[in-house]
């Protein structure tokens, strides 16, 4: 059976300091369909901070405001995706991992069985990272390569980055209006993998160097990844269930 992790991230999930509960739910419908086709899915997720936010109105700015607000909105983020995969007779697990956990084999190995009994089980593990005590994450954006880990720690065949990046350009779109768009990308260059963050959005922590960090993590262990937008989730319907690329960027090896 096939296996694919998709992430979300922050810029997707939230919308004027609130958890976007359209956008949730069309992504949850694509999981739904895709898992229609037989696919296993697990999905990484941001918004815990944002759904903190929601319920308490601490100062984002500051580290331990930010942990705190993970605290809160973490487990109501599970409880709205309960309730949105629940319209579909999906069960959901949280699952929270940390970088730690991948230098561990032990870890590592325990993580891995406890998300093969989940999926046995037809159930989505969701799994975030520890905001509370990871905090390179909240600042450098590591969901993107929490997920890379995922995909390859737990064995999935594809990792689907759903962004508000619509795919990876050969210049950045935002300066040069004659930046096209990449399909297929074999390699990344080095000094696109070494430019600065740019986030978007008050609650995210990534932008498009996050997910060519993830790509090139995926790439050089023989694993591919797929970004497409996650507001328009048309392309990702296209690659993901009636497997069509029309438009985001693949990342492969060959």
């Amino acid at each position: 059976m096939r296996r694919i992790v998709i992430k979300v991230g922050s810029a997707v999930l939230t919308e004027q300091n609130r958890v976007a509960r359209e956008r949730m739910a069309a992504l949850v419908e694509l999981i739904a369909k895709v898992k229609e086709k037989g696919t296993e899915v697990i999905l990484v997720s941001s918004g815990a901070v944002a759904a903190g936010y929601t319920l308490c109105r601490l100062d984002k700015k500051k580290l331990s405001n930010r942990q705190a607000l993970a605290s809160i909105g973490q487990p109501r983020l599970m409880s709205m995706y309960q309730k949105k995969f629940g319209r579909f007779g999906v069960l959901v697990a949280q699952i929270l991992l940390t970088a730690d956990d991948f230098d561990s084999r032990k870890r590592t190995y325990h993580a891995k069985c406890a998300v093969e009994t989940l999926l046995s089980q037809n159930v989505v593990p969701i799994i975030n990272e520890n905001d509370v005590t990871a905090t390179e994450e909240l600042v450098f954006g590591d969901n993107d390569q929490l997920s890379a880990h995922v995909a390859h720690y737990f064995d999935a065949d594809l990792l689907v980055i759903l962004s508000d990046i619509d795919c990876y350009y050969d210049k950045d779109p935002h300066k040069y209006d004659d930046a096209k768009p990449l399909k297929v990308v074999h390699e990344i260059p080095k000094e696109d993998l070494e430019a600065e963050c740019t986030p978007n959005g008050s609650f995210a922590t990534g932008g498009i160097v996050t997910k060519l960090k993830a790509a090139s993590f995926l790439l050089k262990h023989h694993k591919k990844m797929y970004l497409a937008s996650g507001f328009d989730l048309s392309d990702a319907y296209a690659f993901l269930i009636e497997g069509r690329h029309e438009g985001g960027t693949l990342f492969t090896a060959s």
